[in-house]
């Protein structure tokens, strides 16, 4: 690996520390800043205000925010996140617990969304200047339009109950033992060769995947295109044509290595939106994963636990993006030479 990789990875990876430490600062203030009292979730209806004082103090609460930041990321620096105030369980344990599904959610979507992206990309490049093109653009641009909520909820109309052939509720049938929380259940199903169970998984998977995918895909199909019909210009794309080569052999093997790669920068961007959009799909499906977590931490003002989903899912996203910029780093050759 030449220098100027490591450097480059190396810029990242102090960006991606720098980023948690700021939005952990961030998410901790405007928490604080919200008139919701944590207490009320803990206290009985006969507390007195010598208890809620009490209480106050022992968990904290009545030091500035400065002093308070400071003990939560001394102990968040050790692995404790501190405890749900409405769970009345370590944040940790409950994080552990969910982000397996929503992982495996969203990668699935992921990968849902880049089988649809990049032959969908290489149709509307063929299409260009074609009598098609029209329809097509018009296609893309509707599907630009629908939210993945609303995939969903179409999804659930169309596949779920119009033509029941998919199931839309929770994680795995009830007539399969899902082993306890926190597991990849499609790996763990897999691996133990519970062929019956892993179908159930990923039936489950399906319809929340495919929602999430036709909503991230459609901006995927366009850079793709655009990128296509920028790299068919190029001297390298003219020099195989002349070779004799056949188009198809110029697109699969000159053009779209090439063009892919912007496609994978703005992949890593999206993936940030993609990962964010579990939340409301989990909801829909009665998903258990962090996105469920997170609306029944803020419906009940779980501070703790709100501050703990929230720098995960910052973390995830973090993390993608740096893992597409050291892959983009590697396949670009004025990098890779460098």
């Amino acid at each position: 690996m030449s220098s100027g990789i490591v450097f480059l990875l190396g810029r990242k990876l102090g960006s991606v520390v720098l980023t948690s430490v700021v939005l952990s600062i961030v998410v901790f203030i405007v928490l604080r800043m919200i008139p919701a009292d944590p207490l009320g979730m803990m206290l009985p209806p006969s507390a007195t205000q010598a208890d809620a004082d009490a209480l106050r103090a022992a968990l904290g609460l009545d030091k500035s925010i400065a002093q308070q930041y400071l003990v939560w990321l001394g102990q968040a620096l050790h692995g404790n996140l501190g405890e749900s105030i409405f769970f009345r369980a370590p944040v940790v344990q409950l994080l552990a617990d969910t982000l397996p599904a929503t992982l495996e959610l969203a990668f699935v979507s992921l990968f849902m969304a880049l089988a649809i992206s990049i032959p969908g990309g290489i149709i509307l490049y063929k299409l260009n200047g074609k009598k098609g093109e029209v329809l097509a653009d018009f296609g893309l641009v509707l599907l630009l339009s629908i939210p993945s909520f609303l995939w969903g909820i179409i999804l659930i109309i169309v596949f779920g109950v119009l033509y029941p052939v998919l199931p839309f509720m929770g994680r795995l049938g009830s007539d399969f033992d899902a082993g306890g929380p926190g597991q990849f259940l499609l790996i763990t199903l897999l691996f133990s060769g519970q062929w019956s169970a892993w179908w159930d998984a990923l039936s489950h998977l399906l319809l929340p995947a495919l929602a999430l995918a036709l909503s991230f895909s459609p901006i995927i199909i366009r850079v793709l295109r655009s990128s296509l019909l920028d790299t068919a210009t190029e001297q390298y794309v003219m020099v195989a044509r002349l070779r004799g080569q056949s188009e198809w052999r110029v697109l699969m093997h000159h053009m779209l290595k090439n063009a892919a790669l912007p496609t994978l920068t703005l992949i890593g961007v999206q993936f940030g939106f993609l990962f964010g959009g579990t939340l409301l799909i989990e909801v829909i499906f009665s998903f258990p994963g962090m996105g469920n977590l997170m609306v029944q931490a803020i419906k009940n003002h779980d501070l703790p636990l709100i501050q703990g989903v929230a720098l995960v899912f910052c973390l995830m996203v973090l993390t993608v993006n740096f893992c597409i910029d050291g892959l983009y780093a590697v396949l670009n050759p004025r990098l890779r030479n460098a």
